[in-house]
């Protein structure tokens, strides 16, 4: 069941960046996150996880029921309006260019025009929520992957540097799906984006953007020149290197959510990836048995794993 490994990999990353959420990393360096805790930045019981987990769950959950963009958006609503999926009944925590774009779902606008496109709308709001999407997109050919991850990115998030954030985590939990080992899976992706991207003409200056992660060898950057704030590139540069200058789950994570500031999204993705890489039993029994509604999720996972696990 790789597909649990991923869920609850998002679940626990996440729930253990919520309560240190925006502090720096020179006071978790003093101060170092270790497992979970309770109350902190948003004041939430231990094991409590955010905006991160409630969107991925949405979408693990439309994906059983099948592919439906307009579904997926009511259900995003539902969330943001009801407290669907969300931990304790209650939304505590959304991006601005999330919250936008719920507000133009709600006026009926359609999950095609409703995100952000312009410059400055490249936070990780949907990087956070789209990696469950690897399962429905790992047999199908690049060109339909790539208008799939946009159209889903593309509901609250729309500008082609957040759709090649996306494209770069998926592509690579997809080379990690076919057990190739975490440094080869990294150097097939910088291929496969690379070129795809070039042969859609993507603009230069956007992959430039990239080089760090799509030229380079991310994980021999040093750790003081990784930033960890809420902008796409930066979430996602930080969560590789995480998970690359480490070799388990547990240490991924906490490498992850101790480079400080968006904690709990850099803590989800890198938990997505490891969980994905070393397995659901590699994540600390502790830390699953803290995690709000684990039953729920529990449930959700095994209804995933029937349709997507091969």
């Amino acid at each position: 069941m790789k597909s649990k490994g991923l869920i609850f990999g998002i679940a626990t990353g996440d729930a253990l960046g919520v309560p240190v959420e925006f502090m720096s990393r020179k006071h978790l360096k003093t101060n170092p996150v270790v497992g979970m805790r309770a109350y902190g930045t948003h004041h939430q019981p231990a094991g409590t996880w955010s905006d991160d987990t409630s969107l991925s769950l949405c979408l693990v959950e439309q994906l059983i029921e099948g592919f439906d963009l307009n579904q997926l958006s009511a259900r995003i609503c539902d969330w943001y309006d009801k407290g669907y999926w969300t931990a304790h009944g209650a939304m505590f925590d959304v991006g601005i260019a999330t919250r936008n774009a719920i507000d133009r779902l709600l006026k009926d606008v359609s999950p095609l025009n409703s995100g952000e496109c312009d410059e400055y709308s490249n936070g990780n709001g949907s990087l956070m929520r789209i990696l469950p999407l690897a399962f429905y997109v790992q047999n199908k050919p690049i060109d339909e992957r790539f208008k799939i991850i946009k159209a889903v990115s593309g509901i609250t998030h729309g500008h082609t540097r957040t759709i090649i954030g996306c494209f770069f985590a998926i592509e690579y939990l997809l080379n990690l799906l076919q057990k190739q080992e975490k440094f080869q899976a990294y150097s097939t992706t910088q291929n496969t984006v690379r070129d795809y991207l070039l042969s859609i003409q993507t603009k230069h200056a956007e992959l430039e953007l990239y080089s760090r992660i799509l030229f380079d060898d991310i994980s021999k950057t040093d750790e003081s020149e990784i930033f960890s704030s809420g902008y796409i590139l930066h979430t996602l540069e930080a969560s590789l290197w995480a998970f690359l200058i480490t070799d388990n789950f547990k240490d991924a994570v906490l490498k992850g959510i101790n480079l400080g500031d968006d904690t709990d999204t850099i803590g989800s993705v890198t938990g997505a990836i490891a969980g994905l890489y070393y397995g659901f039993e590699q994540i600390p029994n502790e830390w699953i048995q803290q995690i709000a509604r684990q039953q729920d999720i529990e449930e959700l996972c095994q209804r995933f794993s029937q349709k997507f696990d091969k």
